[in-house]
């Protein structure tokens, strides 16, 4: 019985000191602290700024307004220059498109004028013909005129000589001349040749319908031009005003979920193009820095397993080493929201990723909420895994 108590007093005591030995001797980190990345909002262009009621600590989403910065002394010279331009041009175009349309109406008049000169002069033609070939027929059926007098089928200057004598045989002829000449003469007409003294193969109207066709084209021609150097004036007016736009202007928004971290200017002050407005943390960047001493650096490994194990809190979660930046390691935390204490940069400086701070709404954006890492396993973890549940 004896001897059994001292067995298990022994084993008690071999069990307590392995547990102290292996709590002491597990890899932790001195600090660890839920940090992130900033991001710089900048004056896209120089002018007075409002800014939004924000608040430092305020949340924001991506595309959330931020405020505003306007400029009333934006140069716009050339904006004036370009609407003048437009107008110009579109004046041109307009006398253009208004000289078309006159030249195509009296186009479409001496049409119809042409038209109806032509089934004139057809009707004309055809009754003259009839005429001539009734006399014709009279000659033949008497050609010496024995039936009727000869001066009534005839006509002065029959033979284009006012003193030819006025015979039964020249009359004759010269109606057989008549009949043939209107003959030809109709026949031409139907095939859109027109016959007759003073006039060339085309009557006055068909002729100014030509010439107006040629200037129909030539200014058909001009107005493309026109439509075409307003059309690329215009694209350059709307290039010139929403280059306008964007210097008197210009709002500014939200490029990430996180939030507002620091405010390096106010709402009426004038600022210049690049000038820094606001600093916001990117909740989605969340990593944890922490320093370690060298025994502990010097085992530890990119792609390593970490456990994060907030201050006062039960939770743990899992990460994975992203960085061994080492010992002095300040300049890569000028782009992170929480710096380096002293006596981190003493240290060796590691980060860890731990995606579970994203969905845990407690910690999803708890920037500079403190813990310790663990990197091996320790005796008592089965037991935090108990209270954990």
């Amino acid at each position: 019985m004896r001897f059994t108590r001292i067995l298990v007093g022994v084993a008690v005591l071999v069990v307590a000191v392995w547990i102290l030995i292996g709590e002491q001797l597990a890899g932790v980190s001195a600090d660890a602290v839920i940090n992130a990345r900033l991001s710089s909002v900048r004056a896209p262009v120089a002018g007075d700024v409002t800014l939004a009621p924000l608040s430092l600590g305020a949340r924001v989403r991506i595309g959330d307004d931020l405020g505003s910065i306007e400029d009333a002394r934006a140069d716009t010279v050339r904006l004036a220059d370009l609407e003048m331009e437009v107008r110009l041009e579109a004046a041109a175009s307009a006398r253009e498109t208004s000289l078309v349309a006159w030249l195509q109406d009296q186009i479409t008049a001496l049409e119809a004028r042409t038209l109806a000169y032509q089934s004139s002069r057809e009707q004309e033609l055809a009754t003259r013909l009839e005429r001539a070939r009734a006399r014709l027929e009279l000659l033949e059926a008497d050609p010496a005129g024995e039936a009727g007098d000869v001066p009534a089928t005839l006509s002065q200057g029959q033979t284009e000589n006012s003193g030819d004598p006025l015979l039964p045989g020249i009359a004759l002829e010269y109606a057989k001349e008549k009949v043939s000449a209107l003959e030809v003469e109709l026949a031409a007409l139907q095939s859109g040749v027109h016959l007759g003294d003073g006039y060339n193969d085309a009557p006055w109207s068909e002729q100014w319908r030509a010439d107006l066709e040629a200037r129909l084209a030539e200014h058909q021609s001009a107005q493309k031009e026109a439509d075409d150097r307003l059309a690329a004036v215009t694209a350059r007016l709307d290039a010139e005003r929403l280059r306008v736009n964007r210097l008197t202007a210009s709002p500014l928004r939200s490029s990430i979920n996180g939030i507002l971290w620091e405010l390096r200017t106010e709402s009426g002050e004038n600022v210049q193009r690049g000038d820094e407005l606001l600093k916001l943390v990117n909740c989605d960047s969340t990593i944890v820095t922490l320093s370690v001493t060298e025994n502990i650096y010097n085992g530890l490994a990119v792609g390593d397993p970490a456990t994060f194990r907030p201050q006062g809190h039960g939770s743990t979660f899992e990460g994975t080493i992203v960085r061994l930046a080492g010992s002095g390691a300040e300049t890569v935390y000028r782009n992170l929201a929480v710096a380096p204490s002293t006596r981190h940069l003493e240290r060796f400086d590691v980060a860890v990723d731990v995606p579970g701070l994203a969905d845990d709404p407690d910690f999803a954006c708890a920037i500079g909420r403190t813990g310790r890492v663990f990197f091996d396993a320790r005796p008592l973890d089965w037991l935090r895994g108990m209270f954990d549940r």
